[in-house]
């Protein structure tokens, strides 16, 4: 069944949010992961470059009292890898650099000029396009302020936060892929209920407006006869009533049709509105099918159909009103498709803890495209004899869900058709003797 606009709209709506959501809070946790990587590295790299600025400015202040006054010149390496440190002198020249070209921008002036004034300074520049660290770290020497500049390369540094950030961003494209797959299946799911009670609805509208349009043609039908023959009896007032019995007879068969038909439809608004409540007795399902084809022998000889009943005991709980009235409408539904010289056969059988009811006719039978329509409210067949209702199997088919049984119509291989009802059978009924061993022994009072 194809969807319905609201509910394309609905599940849409549902796979947007999975997604907007999913991608919210990938990309809150990404900044919280990006911003405590960088923020960690960040402190990692300049606590290293300041422990050794400080080793540097210690040693600075320990030789200024010492004689010969040692100098201290670009030192590479230390602690770690990718770092090199400058001192520079009161005058502010780079001490031991004397032949060395320094790249440009080293030392950094800006660096030399903040920590002076505030002791120390950090700070992030390209020298000769790769990123670095400077840390400057001022400290009293002989002859005055030393400032020793510590730079560190960041390049690792910068390529792992590259790193992070693909990873985050290829991980969170991925999780909001996935969430909306999610949300597509899960949403699809979500809304088969829905689905399935729009389509329950759909039906009940499409089985209401089939019911309107048949129970009005049914209607129709017979009284068109009853005003036809009332106009008949009007033209004719004065005439005897002899001379228009026939008018009188269709008028009979006709109400007699109507109200056949209303007390069907009586019985069916009642059911759906589960009104209609079913006793529960003990009894012998073979006895009320013989009682119940029994009454229609003489409906069977009007037709020249013999009725034959083999029923075998079969004891269940049901409702016996009800009971009598299915095996009546099966066996005059299988009446009424049997050519005259047929029989219809009713066999009531105990079989695999069900009571079995069969009602077999020698008629021909229901065609294949017919079978599942069969218990359908005001379906006909083609060839169905006149004045039905369209409503009998219908009922039939309450009486025995209703009982917790199953109904099936098929056709018989030598011909004919074939009415199976399967009803759970009574449980074996408790012995006397056993009921009174089960009962506990009298008190004696001492």
């Amino acid at each position: 069944m194809e969807e319905a606009p609201l509910l394309r709209r609905t599940r849409w709506r549902l796979i947007a949010w999975s997604g907007g959501l999913t991608f919210l809070i990938i990309a809150l946790l990404g900044v919280a992961v990006y911003g405590a990587v960088a923020g960690s590295l960040d402190a990692s790299a300049t606590a290293q470059l300041e422990h050794r600025a400080q080793d540097i400015g210690r040693f600075i202040e320990q030789s200024a009292g010492l004689p010969g006054r040692p100098q201290v010149g670009i030192a590479f390496g230390g602690e770690a890898g990718g770092t090199v440190a400058f001192v520079i002198g009161p005058g502010g020249a780079v001490q031991g650099a004397a032949g060395l070209n320094l790249p440009s921008g080293l030392p950094d002036q800006g660096g030399i000029a903040a920590s002076e004034q505030s002791g120390s300074d950090v700070r992030d520049a390209t020298i000769s396009g790769i990123p670095v660290r400077i840390y400057s770290l001022a400290v009293q020497g002989a002859g005055g302020t030393y400032v020793v500049q510590v730079v560190g390369d960041q390049t690792a540094e910068q390529r792992l936060l590259r790193s992070l950030v693909s990873v985050l961003t290829l991980g969170g494209l991925a999780a909001v892929l996935l969430a909306i797959a999610a949300g597509w299946v899960y949403s699809g799911r979500a809304l088969v209920p829905i689905r399935e009670s729009i389509r329950r609805r759909q039906d009940a509208l499409r089985r209401q407006r089939e019911f309107t349009a048949n129970a009005s043609h049914e209607l129709r039908t017979p009284l068109t006869v009853i005003r036809a023959s009332v106009a008949d009896l009007r033209r004719n007032r004065s005439r005897p009533v002899a001379d228009v019995g026939e008018a009188l007879d269709d008028i009979e068969q006709e109400t007699m049709h109507l109200t056949a038909l209303v007390d069907d439809l009586l019985l069916l608004a009642r059911t759906d509105s589960g009104v209609v409540e079913l006793a529960r007795e003990r009894l012998d399902l073979a006895d009320l099918a013989a009682e119940a084809a029994g009454s229609l022998a003489s409906v069977a000889a009007e037709r020249g159909v013999t009725v034959q009943v083999d029923p075998r005991p079969t004891e269940m709980v049901g409702d016996p009103l009800r009971l009598r009235q299915l095996v009546t409408i099966l066996v005059d539904n299988a009446i009424g498709h049997t050519p005259s010289g047929g029989t219809v056969t009713v066999r009531v059988r105990s079989e695999g803890g069900e009571a079995v009811l069969d009602v077999l006719d020698t008629g021909p039978g229901i065609r294949e495209e017919d079978l599942g329509r069969v218990f359908e409210r005001f379906w006909r067949a083609d060839n169905a004899p006149p004045g039905g209702t369209g409503l009998g199997l219908s009922i039939a088919r309450w009486i025995v869900d209703h009982h917790g049984g199953t109904i099936a119509a098929s056709n018989r291989p030598e011909g004919g058709a074939r009415f199976e009802a399967c009803l759970p059978a009574a449980p074996p009924a408790q012995e006397p003797a056993q009921q009174e061993a089960a009962e506990p022994p009298p008190q004696v009072a001492g």
